[in-house]
């Protein structure tokens, strides 16, 4: 299995997650009635925002930070709610890539959750 290397690994590794996310029984409805994505905007703006955190690219400009607390406000976001979006992002990962980037990825994800977790939970 070999590691996330470029953009098109990138594309490929998230379009696999949102193909799970919006199916899941758990998660699924926060991306498909709480928010209803519009992909063809939202998956470019992923795609960016995974290339500058696995890349270190300055390609992504925003604040998921604003993002979440709005789709909070919505509807609260609890931790068996980020639990679930880790295990699917670990999952999908593992289910393609191999190594640093691949981990990177993982960890990444992992702290991010956190920050967000704390910031809404205020």
């Amino acid at each position: 299995m070999k590691d996330i290397q470029n953009r098109l690994d990138i594309e490929f590794l998230v379009n696999q997650f949102y193909q799970k996310i919006t199916k899941d029984l758990e998660i699924g409805f926060f991306f498909t009635e709480v928010i209803v994505l519009d992909f063809k905007n939202h998956l470019p703006k992923m795609y960016n925002f995974w290339e500058s955190i696995i890349f270190k690219k300055a390609s992504y400009s925003g604040n998921p930070m604003l993002s979440h607390i709005h789709l909070n406000h919505k509807y609260p976001i609890e931790d068996k709610h980020f639990e679930r979006w880790l295990f699917l992002w670990k999952q999908t990962i593992n289910d393609s890539f191999k190594g640093c980037n691949a981990n990177e990825a993982i960890q990444r994800a992992n702290q991010i959750a956190q920050l967000i977790q704390f910031k809404i939970q205020k």
